[in-house]
């Protein structure tokens, strides 16, 4: 396997691998995950690949994962790029130990620069959308803490298209920093973003990094037998989406997967990755074997006529009004007899 490429992160002259690691898995507080060690060794192989890119959040593993990954960056910390968010309830009992308000902010921020040992995060990812705060409030915090020099650019995950496109609006005419990342749920068996995020995200040039690449193990193939999940905190939420049509994609990736002597998971994750130029997928695995088998996902190159297959066997209904607008009738009457003429470099 050879060294990972770099990406420039949205609309910003960062650099981050093309792969980025997630930490979720760093830590067993929650009853699965790897131990210190096992993360370790992750870790260690991620960057031998030219890996620099981590994922993290305040919650992971209780505060264990932000722990555990500063002690991995210590003796390095200038070589890599740090992600975390904020935005989940740390504390149940306190109504301002979560949201996106500046007081949960600058808590948030303070509690992670502590547990990853530095005096900067790169990435500060809003974690999801808070309808209880103005955006206004949310962009001109977030603006603060990068002119503190705690943060270095912000990213915003698990939120709805309309939201951001107003916020980065309103941080663009205000001179606040904007979004220069969405993460989101995306894999060949979770295409909903495909409809209002991912144009959003091109259009505002913000780079996407996709978690759930793998559809909780279900595009691996191993449930292609029927066998349940091994964690059982998964089984309604993995049975729920065992469908014929995702046993159907699941069917078609192996294919593929079988005619380039790859694995399942790498094909699945190379189709989301090549999606387009701003996508960086997040890679994440409780044992060393899956993150190696992952990592090699970054030497896989599909081609033309395998993405057509995967994404014929994963489509779906783009809905009102993108079906509406392309359908052939409707195009007739906004473009007459020349829309078949009109070349888009656009797209």
């Amino acid at each position: 396997m050879g060294l990972m490429r770099y990406k420039l992160l949205g609309k910003s002259g960062l650099r981050v691998s093309e792969l980025a690691l997630g930490t979720m898995t760093f830590g067993e507080d929650w009853g699965f995950g790897a131990s210190r060690d096992e993360s370790r060794r992750q870790f260690d192989t991620f960057v031998e690949r030219g890996g620099n890119f981590f994922d993290s959040a305040i919650n992971y593993t209780n505060g264990s994962a932000e722990q555990i990954l500063g002690e991995f960056i210590a003796s390095e910390r200038a070589r890599f790029v740090i992600a975390t968010k904020y935005s989940l309830n740390t504390r149940p009992d306190d109504p301002n130990a979560g949201g996106n308000q500046r007081k949960n902010m600058v808590q948030s921020v303070e509690t992670s620069l502590k547990r990853l040992g530095t005096d900067y995060i790169d990435l500060y990812w809003v974690h999801l959308h808070d309808p209880y705060t103005p955006f206004e409030e949310t962009m001109r915090g977030l603006d603060d803490l990068v002119r503190a020099g705690k943060v270095l650019y912000v990213g915003i995950s698990d939120a709805p298209a309309w939201w951001i496109a107003q916020a980065n609006t309103m941080a663009d005419l205000r001179g606040w920093s904007r979004f220069v990342a969405l993460q989101v749920q995306w894999s060949l068996i979770e295409r909903d973003v495909e409809r209002e995020h991912i144009p959003m995200a091109r259009a505002l040039d913000m780079a996407v990094t996709p978690w759930g690449v793998l559809g909780a193990g279900i595009l691996t193939g191993k449930y292609a037998s029927g066998k349940a999940p091994e964690d059982t905190r998964r089984v309604g939420w993995t049975a729920n989406r065992l469908t014929d049509k995702n046993h159907a994609i699941v069917a078609e990736v192996q294919k593929i997967a079988g005619e380039i002597e790859r694995t399942a998971s790498q094909v699945s994750i190379a189709w989301v990755k090549q999606q387009a130029p701003n996508v960086i997928p997040i890679i994440a695995a409780r044992k060393y074997e899956q993150i190696v088998d992952n990592l090699a996902a970054a030497d896989v190159t599909l081609t033309a006529e395998q993405m057509k297959r995967l994404n014929e066997a994963a489509a779906i209904k783009l809905g009102f009004p993108y079906d509406f607008l392309a359908s052939d009738s409707v195009r007739a009457l906004a473009y007459g007899k020349t829309g078949a003429l009109i070349d888009d470099h656009r797209q």
